[in-house]
């Protein structure tokens, strides 16, 4: 039994859905409601110390992190590979898939966007002005590495690792009525794999 300890809206936990879907494994959900506060609970964090989605329970061992859980994927799960052969074209699809999880993602996620309200007193207007720039910064780059680097999908010639980094931070960005007109090459990787059944199951909208 693969289970997976997930909130509906988690990009990290998004990214994961879709790994699993791509390598074909049924997998069980575990839902976290990050809203409600679970995710620091005595119980979750007993299983992840850090009370983050998502968690990967799989093979007996408990998995955190969404780069590392799909590296875990690819590595035991070889087929359809997620990132090129080639060393090269695989650097540019990690560097890629960075420039969401590292460089946008933890800025805008749910902790630090309460914090800078919660704590540092900012008001709703900064609080999506903070979001937006990140965001826009992250996309001004990510556009012309895709350009660059991009093949069929923007992982090369199937979909993969950048590509599921891509298409929950594209959808986030909708949610938060981020203008994406500068951005038309994100904006037609993002159709092409969202046009696939592994990325339409994992979509919020199915599972929320």
């Amino acid at each position: 039994m693969i289970r997976l300890y997930d909130y509906y809206r988690s990009s990290a936990s998004y990214r994961v859905r879709i790994a699993l879907n791509l390598k074909g494994l049924d997998y069980e959900r575990v839902d976290v409601n990050l809203l409600d506060g679970s995710q620091r609970s005595d119980e979750y964090r007993a299983r992840n110390p850090q009370g983050l989605v998502p968690l990967l329970e799989i093979d007996g061992a408990q998995l955190t992190q969404s780069l590392s859980i799909v590296n875990y994927l690819n590595g035991v799960y070889p087929d359809p590979p997620l990132a090129p052969a080639d060393p090269v074209a695989a650097a540019h699809v990690r560097s890629m898939a960075q420039v969401v999880a590292s460089d946008i993602h933890p800025l805008n996620n749910l902790r630090v966007l309460n914090y800078v309200t919660d704590v540092l007193g900012h008001d709703e207007e900064e609080r999506a002005q903070w979001y937006a720039h990140w965001v826009t910064e992250g996309f001004e780059a990510l556009e012309q590495l895709a350009i660059r680097h991009g093949g069929e999908y923007l992982s090369g010639g199937l979909p993969g690792l950048a590509d599921l980094c891509l298409v929950p931070q594209m959808y986030n960005a909708r949610r938060f009525d981020i203008a994406l007109d500068d951005y038309p090459t994100l904006v037609a990787y993002d159709a092409k794999a969202n046009a696939l059944d592994a990325f339409q199951a994992a979509h919020p909208d199915k599972i929320g």
